[in-house]
Parts: C-alpha cells; structure tokens; sequence
C-alpha cells in the first residue's frame, strides 16, 4: 500500500493495521502531517497544527503498541478537532481572530476521543463562532474545497470536511448546530452524522443555544463515522440534555441491515420553496433506490413557517458573546445588534420548542425523512462576501432551509454522499430519524452505501497542480 492509499484508508482499517503491527501510529501521524505541511497552505483547514504533541503521541502509542493487548478501538488514529472545541493547553480561537491565543478547559468530548486512542493532529477551520455555513473568517485564510478549490467546503465545519476529504485524515470532530457537519459534508462528498440531543455531552461548559448544537463525527465511510460516534457518545452528571446508552453500539448497527422501514420525503420546503434541479434530482434518485431496496416510501408537505422566526431568534443568541464588536465579521455584528432582550429570547425558546413538538409529530409514522442537507448546490469560496448582512443572511437561511429544523427538534440526522453534481461536485443527502434512533438512520445509510459504493472516489488533490 503507497503512501495516497494509506492515507485514504478507513480509520477501523487503519486500527486494524496498527493492532496488526503492520504499521505503526507514529508511521502514520508523519504521513498525515506530511500532507497537511504540503496541501493546507491551499486548503486553509487547519488553524493550529499539533506537530510536536501529536509525534510525542504516537511515539509514546507505538512503544505501548509492544506490550498491550486491550487497545481502545480507534488506538493509534489520527484526528482532527473542530476549533470550537478546546483541547487542554492549546489555543482554541472560536474563528475570531483576537482569540487566536486563548486557551481554554478541554472540551469532555475531546477527552472521550483521546480515550479512544486518537492521535490529536490540530484544529481545524471553523467559521467565526460557527456562524456560517461557508468557512471564511475575518483574519484567517478560507476554507477550501478539496474536489474544486474555487468552491466552499461548507461551514461551519468546513476545515473538518476539507480535511477528511482531501486524506488529510480518516475522520475528524465536527459540531452542528444549523448543519454544520451535514452541509460541509455535503460539499465534500462525506458521512455527516449529527447525533440526537444528548448523546454527546456538552462538558464541562453549558450550551449556549438551547439544545440547537452538538458535537458529532465526519468520516469517508458509514462505519468510521460509527465508530467515531461510540468514542464520543455519553452523558455526565449534571448535564441539562442527556440519553442512555444505546442497547448496542452504533458501529454494529452499521453492521446489520435495517428492517423494512417507513420513509417519508420532500422536495420542497415551505416558507422556503423548492429544492433546486440538482438536490430535487439527488433526493428523487435516493428515494428510487429506497424503493427498490424494499421500504415504504411516500412524498409529504413540509412547512417550517411557524418555526423560523424564533429558530432564527434563539440561533443569534449565540453569536451575543463577549468580544469586541470589531474584531467580528459584519455579518456577526449585525446578528449581534439583532439579538433579542432576554424577555423576548426567553419566549423565543417556548415559541421554537412548541413549533418543534408539531414537527416530531407530523414525522412521526415515518421512519426516516429524505432531503438533502442544502436546497442548493455548493457555492463559491467567497461568493457572498460583498453583500450586506442583511441579504447575506436571506441568502444564508435560504441555502441551509433543509438543515436547522432538526436541531430545534433534536432529531439525529446523518448525510451521505450520493454522486456528483453536473460541475463535478459532490451531491447527497440526509437522513433524519425519529428522536433518539441513530441506529436505524447508520443502519440505512451502510445499506445505501453498500449499495451504491462512494469511498473510491478521491479528489485530485496529490495530482502536481490542484483543481
């Protein structure tokens, strides 16, 4: 196996190699910083990268690789963090520039994921404080897109998706809290899985919108995106959202296939409108698939129009942080001065929860509801950044329509690629279950992609010249 193929194998293979002693996690923590020295300064998906701890790491895993004989299932694998998401003694800037040296307490979901066996190899490119579904932040380069540089990788997990689809590592933390995993996923042609509310705990801080955002994991295929999902799953005492543990793990369900199911589907969205030709003709061929795998399948109307307005009103409240108003984007200053008083924040958060009960309710005979992550096709890096705030953010909660409804309802969604685009980007779709069952959408989503196998397509990132 050459260098490019070892670098795009699966995480569960890559553990299976180190268990093996075929090779080591210090052999394949120098691949991978290797390529991020040479392909990030065109990528921009990494803030800070951990060279010096991540080698100490893997050195110190290769010796214990000697002795062991009970490895954590991701032993030796190399990662990447979100830079929403503090590891201990490393700065962690949110994507605000004057925060590029703050150093804050380790996220509990990053220490679940070293426990794991990770090798911890940076922080990736975020939007600024998450805010965007494109990765541009005042201050540091764009994130790009592995499969056409001229093109986003989505946000606000865009360095992550960037990362893991251009073999700058099998898997990567991200964290969604309007589809900021499933768009960036998306855009790159990768497994999103954004799970339930409370699956993954927010320790040791408080959750700043409501239940809207969680951590989750990107990967190339279903089951590393599995298995990457059991490393962070759990809950702590004292959180405010929280689920048992699953009856099985998640990487088993995607091991088996799922019973004959429900599946409802919509191409259009409601105040919204219609998904455009790409994502209506990836939605229709997904549900052709379904169909012919044997599942129930039948088109309903979807109308969100209740829900946006204090969706969109408790989500700003996120952005009311305490830095400078200018030190942020313009469009964060003008979230930040639309940001409701507390009285109204607070009636926001009953208008949204109520809202939300009537969607789980409407979904509810359904399994599983089909529809792409965007109700459009990727844009350009850049192609929005001259516009006013306020048309900037139509154009914004236009684009994601399909995606911020599920965090206020809490529902655990997966996307998945499906193909390509008529320009050469990827396309697919996602998956949301009914609450709590994250098992049935990994179960659905190994099927299709046993069905239709995507994890061979590779973007010509190692060619001499990039897109």
């Amino acid at each position: 196996m050459d260098a490019v193929d070892l670098a795009f194998t699966s995480a569960l293979d890559q553990a299976r190699l180190i268990r093996q002693k075929e090779i080591s996690p210090l052999e394949l923590t120098e691949l991978y910083l290797e390529r991020i020295d040479r392909l990030n300064p065109q990528l921009g998906a990494f803030f800070t990268v951990m060279s010096d701890r991540a080698i100490d790491d893997a050195k110190a895993k290769t010796e214990q690789l000697a002795t062991a004989t009970d490895l954590p299932p991701l032993f030796g694998v190399p990662i990447s963090i979100k830079d929403l998401a503090p590891v201990a003694d490393v700065p962690c800037s949110y994507g605000v520039k004057i925060l590029r040296n703050r150093i804050d307490p380790e996220a509990g979901v990053v220490t679940r994921i070293r426990k794991a066996g990770c090798i911890v190899l940076g922080k990736t490119a975020t939007s600024q404080l998450g805010s965007t579904p494109f990765t541009e932040p005042k201050g540091f380069p764009p994130a790009r897109n592995p499969w056409n540089l001229d093109y986003t990788p989505g946000g606000s997990s865009g360095g992550a998706a960037a990362a893991v689809a251009a073999g700058l590592g099998a898997i990567a933390h991200g964290s969604d809290g309007g589809g900021s995993i499933r768009g960036p996923a998306f855009c790159c042609g990768l497994v999103g899985i954004k799970p339930a509310r409370g699956r993954v705990s927010h320790a040791p801080v408080g959750d700043k919108v409501s239940g809207l955002a969680t951590d989750g994991a990107i990967a190339r295929t279903v089951r590393d995106a599995a298995a990457l999902l059991d490393a962070m799953s759990g809950h702590i005492l004292g959180d405010p959202y929280w689920l048992p543990d699953p009856e099985s793990s998640f990487l088993s369900a995607a091991d088996r296939a799922p019973r004959s199911l429900r599946i409802a589907y919509a191409t259009e969205i409601q105040p919204i409108g219609v998904f455009d030709p790409v994502c209506t003709q990836v939605i229709e061929s997904t549900v052709q698939l379904l169909e012919e795998m044997g599942h129930s399948v039948e088109s309903i109307a979807l109308d969100f129009s209740d829900l946006m307005e204090p969706l969109i009103a408790v989500w700003q409240a996120g952005v009311d942080v305490g830095v400078p108003p200018i030190f942020l984007d313009p469009l964060n200053r003008w979230l930040r001065k639309r940001s409701r008083r507390r009285g109204m924040y607070l009636r926001a958060v009953m208008q949204m929860q109520a809202c939300a009960r009537k969607i789980v309710a409407q979904l509810d005979p359904f399994d599983v509801l089909v529809l792409t992550p965007f109700l459009h096709q990727t844009i350009r890096v850049g192609e929005w950044a001259n516009l006013r705030p306020v048309k900037a953010f139509e154009k914004i909660v236009n684009w994601v329509a399909p995606s911020p409804p599920f965090n206020a309802t809490g529902q655990p969604a997966i996307a998945i690629p499906t193909g390509f685009a008529p320009n050469g980007l990827p396309v697919g779709v996602q998956l949301i279950g009914r609450p709590a069952d994250e098992a049935t959408l990994i179960s659905l989503a190994a099927q299709i992609e046993a069905t239709r196998p995507w994890q061979q397509h590779r973007p010509a990132i190692d060619s001499p010249k990039l897109n």
